[in-house]
């Protein structure tokens, strides 16, 4: 899960304007689509709110944009238009580095891989189970199937947790 240069650069500038609104941010998506970019942003709760079942709302989400987009006016990282979204991760959370996982040990995930896994006319790049522990350069998933994988981390593209109602 190693972010771009360029989303790098973004969440350096955009980190001090997010923390100002008191949220936290959780990750930085660009994409960019020929002459007009999407940069989306995703802001959750302060940990110490997050004990009190506080959640991220339509306010904060208009605060971090009207912040964002003023510092990005300054800053002016991006080339060309580009449309500025800001969200909670919701249910379905895209994870952004190995460390957010770690919370949501034991629980469901979606992972995209960079090189395939798997023996023979199994192998795959897309794998979802249970997050059964995590090392310091890799995790081991039981998949659906009950196949059991150590997946390091410099082999994930996109990592998901899978929402399951209880």
């Amino acid at each position: 899960m190693k972010l771009s240069t360029k989303v790098e650069e973004l969440t350096n500038i955009i980190a001090p304007a997010v923390a100002a609104c008191d949220v936290a941010l959780w990750g930085v998506e660009f994409v960019p689509q020929g002459r007009r970019s999407l940069l989306r942003i995703y802001i959750e709760s302060l940990p110490e709110e997050q004990a009190q079942d506080k959640q991220v709302t339509i306010e904060d989400c208009a605060a971090v944009n009207h912040q964002v987009s003023g510092i990005l006016e300054v800053h002016d990282p991006i080339a060309g238009e580009y449309i500025l979204e800001v969200s909670s991760p919701g249910f379905d959370r895209a994870f952004f580095s190995e460390e957010q996982m770690r919370d949501y040990i034991g629980q469901t995930v979606s992972l995209r891989l960079i090189q395939a896994i798997g023996q023979g006319d199994k192998k795959r790049r897309k794998v979802t189970g249970n997050l059964d522990s995590m090392g310091a350069t890799s995790l081991i998933l039981t998949a659906t199937d009950n196949e059991q994988f150590e997946i390091t981390f410099s082999n994930i593209d996109k990592a998901n947790l899978v929402f399951e109602d209880a």
